[in-house]
């Protein structure tokens, strides 16, 4: 009669239901990469060095680049999790852009380095390249253009663009692959998922690996688009930013932190930094108030980021788009506990009373 089977451990004549929560792989170093990759596309670009190579090739190399950064920081941590991992790659988030500071000064002897100027130290690098995009090939007519030259940032909005529309492809297929199953399958139980034959080792470092490369790639973008890099540019407020999109839009769905991701972009860049403030300034001056004529929200930007992330994790933890998988999971403890009672046997392994009646009537 509608009686939900739920795996228990028997005990005073009934079996309950006990939800698994999973834990979750908390990454903090995120800003590490998007530096790791920003820095790595300044270098190879920066006039100074000599080097200016096109941005093109560039931003093939800068993949692998953070990809190796991303193993060399997802080897040791391969047994932790939760609030450790949190603790190791938020060190590593804090490390990396310091460590770029410092690199205006590199000396070893032994590979002919003596004073080299590497990163430039707090002037950042600047400028760095631009993407030429020669289509003459194809169209004969049409001249070879530099994306953002005269300040005309049209171009940039389609190449970006195109680049999110090839990484969402890629997260997609992914997560619809044999490697994306088997990140599902650690999630849900790696000791499980080891015995089914799925390498935990590989499995993790691949998701470093793959998360850094894509973190790197678009850092060298916003190096290019803002033609300067700076170590300040990557501090530990970059991760807080991209952690808070992902909670707040909801975990396991790529759609639904794309959607997050541009409402609370739009919410920081347009409304606190360009409607917000000529609206107060003249909600001031028909008030003759002071306080609204000289009140900036952009300061209260991470108090109203705190406040909404505080907001959702209490009353919609899985989210606002969350998988449906996810939003099972946060929502088990809300499913009434079925209870069952025990049968009763009889010593000696014999039926109970009533099954035993009903045994006797059929042979009757």
């Amino acid at each position: 009669m509608g009686t939900q089977h739920c795996p228990g451990r028997a005990g005073g004549g009934s079996l309950s239901c006990a939800p698994l929560r999973r834990p979750i792989r908390r990454d903090l170093g995120y800003a590490a990469f998007f530096a790791l990759g920003a820095y790595s596309f300044g270098i190879l670009t920066w006039p100074t060095h000599g080097l200016e190579w096109s941005f093109w090739i560039v931003i093939l190399l800068v993949g692998p680049i953070a990809a190796f950064f991303g193993l060399v920081i997802g080897a040791p941590t391969l047994r932790l999790r939760g609030d450790y991992l949190a603790i190791v790659t938020l060190a590593f988030g804090e490390i990396v852009p310091n460590a770029l500071r410092n690199m205006s000064d590199i000396n070893i002897p032994w590979l002919g380095l003596n004073h080299f100027n590497l990163t430039n130290g707090t002037q950042g690098l600047n400028p760095v390249g631009k993407p030429v995009i020669n289509l003459t090939a194809i169209f004969p007519n049409m001249q070879p253009f530099v994306v953002g030259e005269n300040a005309n940032q049209t171009h940039w909005y389609f190449l970006v663009l195109v680049v999110g529309l090839i990484v969402l492809f890629g997260s997609r297929r992914l997560d619809n692959s044999r490697l994306g199953r088997a990140w599902k399958a650690i999630r849900e139980d790696e000791t499980a998922a080891n015995c089914m034959g799925v390498n935990p080792v590989r499995t993790k470092l691949l998701a470093f690996a793959i998360g850094a490369s894509f973190s790197g790639i678009a850092g060298a973008i916003f190096a290019s688009m803002s033609q300067a890099v700076f170590p300040e540019l990557f501090r530990f407020n970059v991760s807080i930013f991209i952690l808070i999109i992902v909670i707040i839009s909801g975990m396991g769905n790529v759609w639904g932190v794309l959607v997050g991701g541009l409402i609370l972009t739009l919410f920081d860049r347009v409304l606190l930094a360009q409607l917000a403030p000529p609206l107060l300034h003249s909600l001031g001056e028909q008030l003759n108030s002071d306080f609204l004529r000289g009140l900036d929200l952009s300061l209260y930007r991470w108090v109203m980021f705190g406040t909404g992330l505080l907001i959702v994790m209490l009353l919609r933890p899985e989210g606002l788009f969350p998988s449906k998988v996810r939003k099972a999971e946060f929502h088990e403890l809300d499913e009434p506990m079925i209870e069952q009672e025990a049968p009763e046997w009889r010593p000696g392994g014999s039926a109970p009373a009533e099954e035993s009646t009903m045994s006797d009537r059929d042979e009757s």
